[in-house]
């Protein structure tokens, strides 16, 4: 099983969207290309000194294979849409890993 995490640094100011349009938009749309079994929404427990918040969204998938279908068919059109949206009031980066 891998797990693809992607952790996003979200400004004050969207933060309330931002959790809407991630529930009600952009995880759907992920979890739609039939490559991920599940997801999880969460949201980190500290305090930035900036004032912005840290969420987690994590995918689980069956395969490396299904990953790299996914990096390749799917990811660029779904996170130009992020940023099109947030621009650099939202900034991710992504970890894979393998659940053992």
């Amino acid at each position: 099983m891998i797990l693809y995490n992607v952790t996003i640094n979200v400004s004050p100011e969207i933060e309330s969207d931002f959790i809407q349009w991630m529930r009600e938009t952009h995880i759907p749309e992920v979890m739609a290309t039939g490559l991920f079994s599940e997801h999880k929404f969460l949201r980190l427990l500290h305090e930035a000194d900036d004032g912005s918040t840290n969420y987690a969204v994590q995918f689980f998938t069956e395969s490396l294979k299904h990953m790299e279908d996914y990096e390749k068919n799917f990811a660029p059109a779904l996170r130009a849409k992020t940023l099109e949206r947030y621009q650099d009031k939202a900034l991710a980066f992504r970890t894979l890993l393998e659940i053992l």
